[in-house]
């Protein structure tokens, strides 16, 4: 731990550790107590402090307090988890307890917008409006969520339809320069049929500068909308529906080569901006039906996503100075499109929550069709490459390669939940959920781009098939000693399936890498307590668990084919903990404290023996969040208040490839906010990266480059600057 993070961690445990309960609760006398939070972690609503699973819950006035508008944001206050943002809109990466994610994988988390699961990763990534509370459930959750909760559970729940008429509109100015407007509308139509509709926009030109262009490397623009109906058929029926769109224009592939993650000095140079689209669109039909002494759920999605990008290729630096311009007189522009739909349905039977025996009982199934290419082109100077989707330019005038690939995919399982109060105080619960993944690869690729080393093996319309099927046990014991304390034990299993690289990768000679990599699961055991204090003034949480994995992942790009490539590592075992605390410090000052600690180990490594002992990917060793908010009356008459807000995340060193050969050093990053409002309206100004730490968001591995062997291939993605902005909001 660095002397500047040692710093923070002391100002952390300084915030609250010193602050005893005494001298909260002489601080405290006279007001409320921090609000019971409700939560939904296991498919029922209950108490936060009674869910025997380590949980960070935001609601809405946390969400508003933070500004949290991105995935980004609220993983940023959460320990002991972290997202990575790098190369495109649909490329991001969820570590949660060391289990992360890597391109084109299955994701690490199983995410839930109202209930609905999330039928691809590339969907995470996007702007989060209307939001009444987010979830973040650590540890396998695959009894209850799926064979993709492998790491945890994010839940996501918008704010609902009001009975009436509401609405609200916030517009922003940020340094990109960027503007910005988000809108709300929220009424009834009837008696029995209420909605909510919201739009928001986004433009910024961006924040990383391109030398090479003398513009920025990253403009972004976002349009997304959306509707959501709840209708009240009878007593016992209702339905949810919601529909969404959201479009998003930016650009991709700005990286820089270069050995060692913690080189920063390196500007963004490619000659080529390319370009990112990508678009979404989904819908859900939610509905409860009483039916006996339960209530049966019925849930269909329809969801799709189309992604195109286009950018520089390897080594990212102008026409005149790259290595194949060198050695070949020509240099390259990369591509890759990608365009996904899913059908899904689950339906399950849920009990009363006020008997003594409770129980799910359910089933779940997900069609998928999957269209992936990548390529490379010439780069001939002159702008964005062209926007190769299914059908490749021709060979060499200016298509170099070409690899394309189409999956149908079919998933289905059925899960049951039973939770039994055996005491008053003591509660068992035991679930258990069988996932089967069937998935068949189709070779898209035509005959004068398969790769010379596989002509007579691989051809086009070439078929694989391969499932994975997977038992998911929960069982888990609590224990309350009070009404203001919680004590448990449990284990769990997750499972993540495996998948197909792009035909042909295999040959490529990638150690740990084929056309085919395998299933991941990992078996956790955990302890944990809950408690509060002080009438709900002071609540504090610890969480200690043990995690081994068998076939995690580790990524490969290989510039040959532009082809992104998961490989196996073998076993890889994870222990650490959580340990947080929230308090209301005086009338009108809170705080928070969370510190998590993850020690990963490779124990086998099927990529190269000398991984063995060694950190797993993308794992940071610690991580902590410490936060201060302070809000007083200006004008009690006019009912005006202002409030101040810092939050500080320290995360400790980092890991991005299997042999440890680079490691990010410990960061600090702090956002700050200050403002006014009354019950009409607010003004905000806010901070991000206030301190404008550098560094690379992430640092990936390729092969040596054939035409230089002693030429690295390693590439960086640059992390965001400082930025700023102001906003204004106004409630109708």
């Amino acid at each position: 731990m660095s002397i500047k993070t040692g710093r923070y961690v002391l100002a952390s445990a300084a915030a609250l550790l010193c602050t005893t309960p005494q001298h909260v609760s002489a601080q405290a006398e006279g007001f409320a107590g921090l609000e019971e939070v409700i939560v939904t972690a296991r498919k029922r609503d209950e108490s936060s402090l009674d869910v025997p699973v380590a949980i960070n819950v935001f609601t809405a006035e946390d969400i508003a307090a933070a500004g949290i508008e991105r995935p980004e944001d609220f993983i940023g206050l959460t320990p002991n988890i972290s997202l990575v943002q790098t190369q495109n809109q649909g490329t991001s990466f969820i570590t949660v307890r060391g289990i992360s994610q890597a391109r084109n994988s299955e994701p690490s988390v199983a995410v839930l917008i109202d209930g609905v699961a999330m039928a691809n990763p590339s969907q995470f990534n996007q702007e989060l409006v209307d939001i009444e509370s987010i979830e973040v459930l650590k540890g396998p959750q695959g009894a209850l969520y799926g064979r993709n909760a492998i790491g945890g559970a994010i839940i996501i729940n918008t704010k609902a339809p009001t009975s009436e008429f509401e609405s609200n509109l916030m517009v922003g100015y940020d340094s990109g320069p960027g503007y910005r407007a988000r809108a709300s509308v929220s009424g009834p139509i009837t008696e029995d049929l209420r909605y909510r509709a919201n739009v928001s926009y986004l433009d910024t030109e961006g924040y990383i500068d391109n030398a090479l262009l003398g513009e920025e490397a990253d403009p972004y623009k976002d349009l997304s909308a959306r509707v959501r109906a709840v209708w009240d058929a009878s007593d016992s029926v209702s339905a949810d529906m919601r529909f969404y769109i959201s479009q998003v224009d930016t650009q991709a592939l700005y990286f820089n080569i270069t050995e060692d993650v913690n080189d920063t000095s390196l500007p963004v140079r490619v000659n080529n901006a390319g370009n990112n689209e990508r678009d979404m669109v989904g819908a859900s039909v939610k509905l409860d039906i009483g039916v006996g002494a339960g209530t049966l759920t019925s849930i269909t999605a329809y969801d799709t996503l189309e992604e195109i990008l286009t950018g520089d290729q390897f080594d990212f630096l102008p026409i005149p100075e790259s290595v194949l311009f060198q050695f070949f007189g020509a240099d390259q522009a990369q591509h890759q499109f990608l365009d996904v739909e899913a059908i899904s349905q689950e339906i399950r039977y849920t009990s009363p929550s006020e008997s003594a025996v409770r129980w799910i009982v359910g089933a779940y199934a997900i069609q998928t069709d999957r269209f992936i290419s990548t390529g490379n082109v010439f780069d001939l100077g002159t702008g964005v490459v062209p926007e190769v989707r299914r059908t490749p330019l021709p060979l060499f005038n200016p298509q170099f390669t070409y690899l394309a690939d189409s999956q149908d995919n079919f998933a289905w399982a059925v899960f049951a939940d039973l939770e039994v109060d055996l005491t008053e105080k003591l509660e068992a619960a035991f679930a258990l959920r069988y996932d089967e993944d069937e998935r068949e690869n189709t070779t898209e690729t035509p005959a004068e781009f398969i790769p010379a080393p596989l002509v007579g093996s691989a051809f086009p319309g070439q078929v694989r098939t391969e499932s994975w099927d997977e038992l998911q046990p929960k069982v888990t014991l609590r224990y309350k000693p009070s009404e203001e304390s919680m004590l448990y034990v449990g284990y769990s299993r997750g499972f993540r399936s495996g998948g197909f690289n792009q035909t042909g990768v295999g040959a490529a000679g990638i150690a740990g890498v084929d056309d085919l990599f395998d299933e991941e699961t990992a078996d956790t055991y955990e302890a944990g307590a809950k408690a509060e204090f002080l009438n709900r003034r002071l609540t504090a949480n610890l969480n200690l668990y043990y995690t081994r994995a068998e076939g995690s992942y580790f990524f490969v790009f290989d510039p040959n084919t532009s082809t992104q490539n998961l490989g196996n590592l073998g076993r890889v075992d994870y222990q650490g903990f959580e340990l947080e605390f929230r308090a209301l410090l005086a009338e009108g000052f809170d705080a928070y404290l969370g510190i998590g600690y993850t020690d990963s180990e490779i124990k086998e490594s099927d990529r190269d023996p000398i991984d063995v002992g060694n950190q797993a990917p993308l794992v940071s060793e610690y991580s902590v969040n410490l936060g201060l908010q302070y809000r007083r009356d200006l004008a009690a008459a006019q009912g005006l208040s202002g409030f101040v807000r810092a939050d500080i995340e320290a995360i400790g060193p980092t890991w991005f490839y299997p042999d440890n050969v680079t490691e990010r050093d410990p960061l600090e990053l702090i956002n700050l906010r200050a403002g006014i409002e009354n019950d009409s309206w607010s003004a905000t100004v806010w901070i991000k990266n206030a301190t404008d730490e550098e560094y690379n968001a992430e640092w990936s591995p390729g092969p040596q480059f054939f035409p230089n062997p002693g030429y690295t291939n390693n590439f960086v993605f640059k992390a965001l600057p400082r930025r700023w902005g102001v906003d204004l909001a106004y409630r109708f």
